[in-house]
């Protein structure tokens, strides 16, 4: 199981004067932090309208920004907002094609539904943003292997043109797909792309069950592109520090819980829905979990004896009232999906994302307010003590 970094270009209130130059700066440092340390992918998020919870709205900028400052680390766009009213899937596959060949051939693609407040402030229409995920991934993939290539479709028309320059990578490089339902995830396989979910609280288990869809999906694929990429890869909290005091010192479990409460109002996600998916152990896209919405924003803040402990604090934060980051850090260390802890403890944890098939686990480090020093010392611990002992896992099952 290999170690990339997942990374929102965040940073919860209250800010300091210089707030964005020195959240840029601090995001550029980890990179290199993270090229030195081992990780193999940095990935970067699209994100638009979205204050304090993502800075990333210009992802292939500060991509290229990292590409210009590392030797060795890929650089990943996870993903490209696929809707045709946000992007052009021509200029996504010549941005795309000039930060592989400045990054010297490093650049992995990802495209992504989205959705939300993205797809109102760009006018997307809903029913049309999962089949321009699948287009753009065909039309894409042609850009940039052929010349003079022409398309015709309802949603997006170009007379024949070169797309100019090509990519490095040959025939191109990988291609990724962001997923949180089984739908997509299956739609992942299927098209011979490597799926990219996240857990958002939900159990291991829920995602394993994910990566058995994108299983389902390969076993019929008809890949969009030139090549067919297995892996999948998982996005959750980690956070590694030196003792368990430290990590709650950090405060990573509160900012952990402050990000799964400022989701569902950034992507306009009602919180019916969200905490419904949060008590059935499921990721808030699951088809099964938004069958439960009503049609309402309003769901009742009121706390039941027998609350679940998580949804306890998340409600309470809703209501404006404190978290402790030592309740946050009691509550969150129980769930298995979550990392934060001492190295022993997140290796422990870690080693259920290897057994249920994760290639590439994807460490949000950068969330709420955790100081860019701890933010560092995660990086450098992981470097020196977790992805060593992965490899090693690996390669010992390979020899197996």
């Amino acid at each position: 199981m290999k170690f990339d970094i997942f990374c929102e270009i965040q940073r919860a209130e209250p800010w300091p004067a210089d707030h964005e130059a020195s959240l840029f700066r601090e995001t550029l440092e980890q990179a290199e932090a993270a090229d030195a340390a081992g990780f193999d992918v940095w990935w970067e998020v699209e994100h638009h309208s979205a204050p304090a919870f993502s800075y990333s709205s210009a992802p292939a900028l500060v991509l290229a920004a990292i590409a210009m400052r590392t030797k060795r680390i890929h650089v990943g766009h996870a993903g490209v907002l696929a809707p045709f009213r946000i992007n052009n899937p021509y200029r996504v596959a010549e941005a795309a094609a000039t930060l592989d060949v400045l990054s010297g051939g490093r650049l992995e693609l990802g495209l992504a539904k989205s959705g939300g407040k993205e797809w109102e402030t760009f006018g997307v229409d809903p029913e049309k943003a999962r089949d321009q995920v699948r287009e753009g991934f065909s039309v894409i993939s042609r850009f940039w292997t052929e010349d003079q290539v022409s398309w015709n479709s309802p949603d997006f028309v170009i007379p024949a043109r070169d797309c100019i320059p090509k990519p490095l990578q040959k025939p191109h490089p990988r291609l990724w797909q962001t997923c949180g339902s089984p739908e997509s995830f299956r739609m992942a396989g299927e098209m011979g792309v490597g799926c990219l979910g996240t857990t958002l609280l939900s159990p291991v288990s829920f995602m394993g069950q994910m990566i058995q869809e994108h299983e389902a999906g390969l076993a019929a694929c008809l890949p969009a592109g030139k090549t067919i990429n297995r892996e999948k890869g998982i996005f959750t909290f980690v956070h590694v520090a030196d003792t368990r005091e430290a990590a709650i010192r950090n405060g990573a479990a509160l900012a952990a819980l402050w990000y799964v409460h400022a989701a569902p109002i950034i992507f306009k996600v009602p919180r019916a829905v969200w905490y419904d998916a949060i008590r059935a152990g499921l990721h808030p896209n699951s088809a099964r979990s938004t069958a439960a919405l009503t049609g309402s924003d309003e769901t009742s803040l009121d706390i039941a004896p027998d609350e679940l402990p998580v949804l306890r604090l998340l409600k309470l934060m809703a209501r404006g009232e404190s978290v402790s980051k030592e309740e946050a850090h009691d509550v969150l260390e129980q769930l298995d999906s979550v990392v934060i802890g001492d190295v022993d403890h997140c290796r422990d944890k870690l080693e259920a994302y290897r057994n249920i098939g994760t290639d590439r686990m994807m460490c949000l480090m950068q969330f709420g307010a955790i100081p860019h020093a701890a933010v560092l010392r995660s990086m450098a611990l992981t470097g020196e003590h977790l992805i060593p002992h992965f490899a090693r896992g690996e390669s010992a099952a390979l020899r197996a």
